[in-house]
Parts: structure tokens; sequence; C-alpha cells
């Protein structure tokens, strides 16, 4: 798929996942505190750069790690305030932050791969048009819940495989950020 051919503008959103697309993962663990929160290489300035051709950019990520008592909603906004205030220099900003706290096995409607973050991101910002909407995830879930809605997808994966859910494919959302300038 093309992006280019998309002419992306202001009417459309940009759904980002967080672990795995804004910050490193952890190996089987969650990012609990600021001094765990790291993001990928280049993400700060393509989020930025992003902001320039979207009308709206909000994360949805499932966060089990609050449903686990591994951590505390405080403890997930303290992370989320410090990635918003870490985008400032460069120029970057989220319009909203979606998180679902619930467990996997409790198939909440808010848990990727259902639709519920995307449905509350659309009440809370009636433009949003899911047809001119893309979701970057680096996960099966990420992509189901994008289709579900109609979302064009983006896979993020250094591995070389295929995922039939995903539109595109990419290393990272520098990488993303670079098809979408590119002359």
């Amino acid at each position: 798929m093309d992006l280019k051919e998309l002419r992306i503008d202001k009417q459309w959103t940009l759904f980002l996942d967080r672990d795995g697309v804004i910050n490193k993962k952890l190996d089987n663990d969650y990012v609990k505190t600021i001094e765990e929160f790291e993001f990928i290489e280049g993400s700060e300035k393509a989020i930025a750069t992003m902001n320039q051709l979207f009308g709206r950019t909000v994360v949805v990520t499932n966060q089990q790690g609050i449903g686990k008592g591994l951590m505390t909603k405080d403890d997930l906004k303290k992370v989320h305030q410090y990635m918003q205030e870490q985008l400032v220099p460069f120029g970057g900003k989220l319009d909203q932050i979606y998180y679902c706290p619930e467990l996997a096995e409790s198939n909440s409607i808010c848990r990727k791969p259902n639709t519920g973050m995307a449905e509350e991101a659309r009440r809370d910002f009636p433009e949003i048009d899911f047809k001119k909407s893309v979701m970057v995830g680096d996960s099966l879930s990420d992509m189901q819940m994008g289709k579900r809605v109609g979302m064009i997808t983006v896979f993020v994966t250094s591995e070389k495989v295929k995922m039939k859910e995903a539109d595109l494919q990419v290393a990272s959302l520098k990488e993303l950020s670079d098809l979408l300038t590119a002359p």
C-alpha cells in the first residue's frame, strides 16, 4: 500500500499503540515507572512530524499491569504525563491517551482487539472518521481492532514476518514518518 495515495490531511486521525511502537517494550514486564520508560529511537520526532499531517493523534494501549496489581492508575498517569512532556521539545503532542487496565481474559470491550478505546476516542472527538484513520501497532490485536472499525493498519516490526491484517509493515514510527513525508 502506498500511503501517499491516501492524501492524508488534517481530517485524518493517527491511532498509536504505545509499548513497542512509541517506547521500548520490556520483556515479560510492564512499563510501571518513568525510569522504565524509554522512547524508541526517532519516535519523538516521528510523532511531531506526523502531528503536522494528521488532525488528531491518539494513543490506544492495553495496560493489564494495572489489572494484575503490578502498578496503579496513578503510576500509569505519571508515565503518560512524562511521555507527553518529552514530546514537547520536538514539537510533538498526543491529543489523548486511552488505556484499558483489564486483564486479557476479561474480554473487556475496551481491551484490544475489541473496539472500545477507538469508540471512546470518537465520542471525545466526533470528527474522527475511522475510514480516514490509521492504526499503528506491533501486535495482532492492534491490527484486528483497526480492521474491525475500518482503519488502515500499519504493523511495526523489525522481523521479516507478514501479517495479513496489516495494510503496511514498517520497522519503526520513524520509517512510517519518512514514508509519509517522502517527496
